[in-house]
């Protein structure tokens, strides 16, 4: 069986779909056949609302390669019924990271180096060149200007951007225990470039060097041991699903 992997290459789905948080919490409560299912059973039963069918055509196109590309995740998201929000976002933030890899480069690599640097706060038309640095003679203005504006937009339903003004100044987020841990239990999972300890997922959400470490050090689903620039990870669970089972699982039953 293969390995989900990150994806690679450039499309331009991020063009009709940013974050949509709340669509894909709605996507994860739905989802829970092996099939995936037809526009007309999302629209007819109301998925996401009182949307037009061409809308939740989008949703469903964007939703699929951002959830469905990982199994295991969805069955996890499928029984996190009680997912506090500030996790949500982080969770909806790597999962897009893993399915565009245009938003994980801006993310993961521009901002932390805008964050990183004299003047950390961004603008459309910086983020505009950057995205014609990405793919030389690609696109239109109109579509760089577009990408911008979307790549913007997700950024700042993530925390990572403080305004929708120019200049908008750049922020870390919270990530809590619970959406680190998943992170880490899905990296193991999945292939990606990097490794567990300087990848970007980690770093656009503000996690290295030793407020990384500190973190992993203090997470009850890891033996975590670091020294002299040699890092352990012991695991309590096997994989995503189990760690979920043992964790995930027992909140959502003491909730219902």
């Amino acid at each position: 069986m293969t390995q989900p992997a990150e994806v690679t290459n450039i499309h331009t789905r991020l063009l009709k779909c940013a974050l949509e948080v709340e669509d894909s919490r709605a996507y994860w409560r739905h989802r829970s056949g092996r099939d995936s299912p037809a526009a007309e059973v999302a629209f007819g039963e109301y998925w996401f609302g009182a949307r037009s069918m061409a809308w939740v055509e989008v949703l469903l196109t964007n939703l699929r390669a951002r959830f469905d590309a990982y199994p295991q995740a969805l069955r996890v998201l499928h029984g996190w019924k009680h997912m506090p929000p500030p996790t949500r976002t982080a969770i909806c933030h790597w999962h897009l990271q893993l399915a565009d890899p245009l938003y994980r480069a801006f993310s993961g690599q521009f901002l932390v180096q805008r964050r990183d640097g004299g003047r950390p706060e961004v603008t459309r038309d910086l983020v505009t060149e950057w995205v014609a640095d990405q793919g030389p003679g690609r696109w239109t203005m109109a579509t760089k200007i577009q990408f911008a504006s979307k790549l913007l937009s997700a950024a700042y339903a993530a925390g990572l951007v403080k305004s929708k003004r120019d200049p908008r100044p750049l922020a870390v987020p919270r990530v809590p225990d619970d959406a680190l841990e998943y992170l880490l239990h899905l990296l193991r999972e999945v292939t990606f470039e990097g490794s567990l300890m300087d990848n970007p997922y980690l770093a656009s959400v503000g996690l290295d060097g030793s407020v990384l470490t500190d973190r992993l050090a203090a997470l009850p689903s890891l033996r975590f041991g670091a020294q002299a620039g040699v890092v352990h990870f012991g695991w309590r669970y096997d994989s995503l699903e189990a760690w979920a089972q043992a964790t995930v699982a027992q909140e959502e039953e003491l909730r219902s």
